[in-house]
């Protein structure tokens, strides 16, 4: 048997040497926390459709979109000549019925008049009175004013267009936005109910800051299929210090706590699933031999990472590159550091 084997040694040629294959590796941490990204906007916090209160023509339409207005500014205008003629009229009504009544009290006093002659009088002057006053009134309603400082988002109407009452002149938003909206898939919805979530903001226009926001509301029920609407405040001074406005675009990060000690994330890059099914992992040994290593993955975080559930615990080594190029049993050389 030595001879054998010695004979084996010498003559035979000699054992092909395996190739090593370089990849790059990571080593499994614990996930104390997850950050999960969603697609938002900066939504108005206020917002309002303006209308008059009474029919008429237009006479003129004052803003411009996009055009910032204060408290009270004039915003659109009604011909007021119609309301006007109505107004006269009223007025001439009014003064005649104001003049009847003061006749029928000094008629009344020497007794040259009964009271129900009087009391007559004393009902056409109130009505009279009444009609003067809406109408009045009706005449401060063909001028249309902002309610608040705020930025046309849109006009509807035309000059010398006729519109009827209530029909919408121009929409009208609060120029800084403290409010972010933003939709999430129904897998997510527990964390909003968890007092340990936290909420964090970055506008595409400040990619260095990143702002802190608290949960405002979120819809219990989804009207479409893309998800639950969630709304988030962040500090108005710091919107206002920064310039946020409405339909500006951003990236929501959720924070949640992942408590079970046993869950650790990697790269989406280190996952393999063959076309024969599965879902795994390329462990590596200390000897710097590959094995397949089965696991169950959860949810994507952050912009590249993977829960896994089981299959993995940390500090144990894995390929994060060329997952799809490895066989049972290569050896590895690690590139990166």
């Amino acid at each position: 048997m030595m001879a054998a084997v010695w004979f084996a040694g010498c003559g035979g040629s000699a054992p092909e040497q395996q190739y090593v294959r370089p990849v790059k590796a990571a080593t499994v941490h614990a996930v104390d926390y997850v950050d999960k990204d969603f697609a938002g906007m900066a939504t108005a916090d206020e917002a309002t459709n303006l209308a008059f209160k009474i029919s008429g023509q237009v006479s003129s339409v004052d803003v411009a979109k996009g055009q910032y207005v204060a408290r009270g500014a004039l915003l659109s205008q009604l011909d007021p000549r119609d309301v006007q003629l109505q107004v006269d009229a009223d007025r001439s009504l009014y003064e005649k019925a104001a003049s009847q009544f003061e006749r029928m009290k000094r008629l009344l006093e020497h007794e040259a008049v009964s009271r129900q002659e009087y009391e007559a009088a004393q009902t056409s002057y109130v009505q009279a009175k009444s009609a003067y006053v809406n109408t009045k009134d009706l005449l401060v309603e063909t001028k249309l004013r902002a309610p608040f400082d705020g930025v046309v988002e849109r006009t509807y109407v035309d000059t010398y267009e006729r519109v009827q009452a209530g029909q919408t002149i121009v929409r009208i938003v609060s120029p800084v936005s403290s409010t972010v909206e933003f939709t999430m898939p129904e897998r997510s919805m527990s964390y909003l109910a968890d007092t340990t979530t936290r909420f964090f903001v970055t506008f595409d226009n400040y990619p260095d800051r990143r702002f802190e926001a608290r949960l405002d509301s979120y819809a219990k029920t989804s009207s479409d299929a893309s998800g639950f609407p969630v709304s988030l405040k962040i500090a108005k001074a710091e919107a206002e210090r920064v310039g946020i406005s409405p339909g500006m675009t951003c990236s929501v990060t959720m924070r949640t706590a992942e408590s079970a000690a046993s869950v650790v994330g990697v790269p989406l890059t280190a996952i393999y699933a063959p076309a024969s099914g599965g879902t795994y992992v390329w462990r590596i040994a200390d000897d710097g031999v590959v094995e397949l290593q089965p696991v169950v993955t959860g949810g994507i975080f952050g912009r590249d990472m993977v829960i896994v559930e089981s299959g993995l615990k940390a500090g144990e080594r894995i390929v994060t590159a060329g997952v799809y190029r490895l066989r049972e049993g290569d050896r590895v050389k690690i590139l990166n550091p």
